[in-house]
C-alpha cells in the first residue's frame, strides 16, 4: 500500500482491500518508527486520527444522506502546522505558538474534513514560515530523506519529506516565496503553488497576507489535482479570495497517449534561466537535469521559444522588502495577551510585550520584522516598499508578455540539490538566494509547481513549470503528461522501507 498513489488508495479503499483504520494505522506506525530521525510532524494524535477514519469506514459502508463516498474519504493526509485546526496544537514551528490549540478549523482543514479525509498529525515548518531549509523552526531541522545530513527545504519541508518518506501518502503546503516548491524538489516530490486567491487564505497563519498561498503536495501531478479540487473554492470569509467556478482538475487530466500528445505547447525558455552568463546560481548537474526534461517534452511535441523576463533579476531584492514588511504588521499580534507565549517574569505591559516576543520569536523571525518595520517606517517607506511595489509590477508585467509567446515557462527549481544542515544558515543573503527561481511567480500571483526530473550525485531536483493565471488545470496535464513518459516521481529515498 505504501507505494501506491493517492488515487490508487482512493481505489483500493473503494474495492474493499483496506480498510481506513487499517492505512491510517499503518502510516501511524511509520511515522512512530521514522520521525524520530527525520523530525517531520511536530503534532501526532493517534487516537483523533483513528477516530476520523473509523467514521469514514462507516461513511463507506452505509454512505450519508444518499451522497456516499467521495474519493478521499479514508485518505490519510498531513497538515503543514500552518493551518488552524480545531482541538489540534497549531504552532507554526515557533514557540510562540508553543501552547496554542485551535478553537477553529482553517478553511482548508474543513473541506478537508469534509471530504472524509483522516488527518495523520501537523508537519513541521520554518518558524511563521521564514526560512528555505527548515531550520528556523523551533522544534528542530527537519532531515532529507534522502540524505538525514541535508535540508529538505523550507518552509513546507516537514511535509516534503513526510511524504518522501512515505509517513503520509500527500500533505498539504504553503508557498510565499517558493515553499511549497523548492522543498518539492529538494525531496523528489510534485508540488503546486496555485495562483493567488484560488485556495483560501482563512485559517492560514500569515506570513505576508499578498504573497501567501496553499497548495497541494505529493507524488504525482495526478494526486495534486485530486487534492486541490478539495482545496479550491470561494470563501467569503476571505477578502482575497477569488470567486470563480470550480473546476475538476483529476477530471481533466488527459488519458496516457501514444506519440506526440503535447504537439502544439509551447514552452518558454527564460534567457534569464538560461543564458550562459546569468545562470543565477544554478549548479551544472541541475541545469544539464533540466535540459534533459526540456528535450523530454520536445520528443513529446512540444516546441520551445526563447523569452525574456528583464526584471527577474529584482525579484529576490523586491521580496525581501514586501515580505518581511507584511510581516512585521501580521505578527504584531503576537503580544503575549491574547495567546499565545508569555515571558513568565515582568516588570510593567511595556517590558511584558518586550519579553514575551523577544523570548518567543527566532532569530529568523525577529530579522524579518526588524527588516519590514525599517522599511515602512517614516523617510523609508516612500524609498523601499513603494519602489519595490513598483518593481512587482513590473515583474509581473514582464510575465504578462511573455504568455503573449508561449503557453507555459520552464526552469529549474532550485540552483542545487539539497544542501547540507548548517551549511547557509550563518549567510541570510545566500540562504535567500536558494529561492530565486520561484520568488517572482509569488510577486506575480501566478501558478506554479515543481516535479521531479532526476537526480544529481544520488540527489533529488526538480523542473519548475509557470502558468498563465488560472492555468491549474494546464499546468497539471503538462506534468501529467511528463510523468507519463517517465520514472522519476516513482522513485523513493533507498533507506526507507
Amino acid at each position: 500500500m505504501l507505494a501506491r498513489s493517492v488515487t490508487a488508495l482512493s481505489q483500493a479503499l473503494a474495492a474493499k482491500e483496506i480498510s481506513s483504520v487499517e492505512l491510517t494505522q499503518l502510516y501511524l506506525d511509520r511515522i512512530a518508527l521514522h520521525n524520530p530521525s527525520i523530525n517531520a510532524f511536530i503534532t501526532v494524535d493517534a487516537r483523533k486520527s483513528l477516530a476520523q477514519a473509523k467514521a469514514a469506514d462507516e461513511l463507506r459502508a452505509v454512505g450519508k444522506g444518499g451522497a456516499g463516498a467521495g474519493p478521499l474519504t479514508g485518505i490519510p493526509l498531513a497538515q503543514k502546522d500552518i493551518f488552524c485546526s480545531k482541538g489540534w496544537l497549531t504552532t507554526c514551528g515557533s514557540k510562540m505558538l508553543g501552547n496554542f490549540v485551535s478553537p477553529y478549523d482553517a478553511t482548508v482543514i474543513e473541506r478537508f474534513n469534509d471530504a472524509g479525509a483522516v488527518m495523520l498529525g501537523k508537519t513541521n515548518m520554518d518558524e511563521f514560515a521564514m526560512g528555505s531549509s527548515n531550520e528556523t523552526s523551533y522544534y528542530g531541522a527537519v532531515k532529507n530523506p534522502w540524505d538525514r545530513g541535508r535540508v529538505s527545504g523550507g518552509s513546507s519541508g516537514g511535509s516534503a519529506a513526510a511524504v518522501a518518506a512515505r509517513l503520509a501518502p500527500a500533505a498539504t503546503g504553503t508557498d510565499t516565496g517558493g515553499s511549497i516548491r523548492q522543498p518539492a524538489a529538494l525531496c523528489n516530490l510534485t508540488g503546486l503553488k496555485p495562483t493567488y486567491g484560488v485556495v483560501s487564505r482563512y485559517g492560514m497563519i500569515a506570513f505576508a497576507s499578498s504573497l501567501d498561498q496553499a497548495g497541494p503536495m505529493g507524488r504525482t501531478a495526478e494526486d495534486c489535482a485530486l487534492l486541490l479540487n478539495t482545496m479550491v473554492g470561494f470563501d467569503p470569509r476571505d477578502s482575497t479570495s477569488v470567486s470563480r467556478e470550480k473546476e475538476d482538475y483529476l477530471g481533466m487530466l488527459s488519458a496516457r497517449a501514444d506519440g506526440k500528445p503535447l504537439t502544439g505547447l509551447k514552452i518558454g525558455l527564460p534567457q534569464e534561466f538560461f543564458g550562459a552568463s546569468e545562470r543565477t546560481g544554478c549548479t551544472a548537474e541541475v541545469m544539464h537535469l533540466v535540459e534533459e526534461a526540456i528535450a523530454e517534452y520536445r520528443k513529446l511535441g512540444a516546441e520551445t521559444v526563447d523569452i525574456s523576463l528583464p526584471n527577474m533579476k529584482l525579484s529576490v531584492p523586491a521580496y525581501y522588502v514586501i515580505a518581511p514588511a507584511e510581516a512585521s504588521s501580521n505578527l504584531s499580534r503576537f503580544d503575549g495577551v491574547r495567546y499565545g507565549y508569555r515571558a513568565p517574569e515582568y516588570g510593567d505591559l511595556n517590558e511584558m510585550y518586550f519579553r514575551s516576543r523577544a523570548q518567543g520569536f527566532g532569530d529568523e523571525v525577529k530579522r524579518r520584522i526588524l527588516i519590514g518595520t525599517y522599511v515602512l517606517s517614516h523617510g523609508y517607506y516612500d524609498a523601499y516598499y513603494l519602489q519595490a511595489q513598483r518593481i512587482r509590477r513590473l515583474i509581473a508585467n514582464d510575465f504578462v508578455a511573455a504568455f503573449r509567446q508561449c503557453d507555459v515557462i520552464m526552469g529549474p527549481t532550485s540552483p542545487s540539490t539539497a544542501f547540507s544542515l548548517g551549511e547557509k544558515a550563518a549567510d541570510p543573503v545566500q540562504m535567500y538566494l536558494s529561492d530565486i527561481y520561484t520568488i517572482a511567480v509569488n510577486l506575480a500571483g501566478l501558478p506554479g509547481m515543481s516535479i521531479p526530473c532526476g537526480f544529481a550525485n544520488s540527489l533529488p531536483a526538480g523542473l519548475q513549470l509557470i502558468g498563465d493565471y488560472f492555468c491549474e488545470a494546464k499546468l497539471l496535464n503538462i506534468a501529467h503528461r511528463y510523468q507519463q513518459a517517465t520514472d522519476w516521481h516513482l522513485r523513493y529515498p533507498p533507506e526507507i522501507g
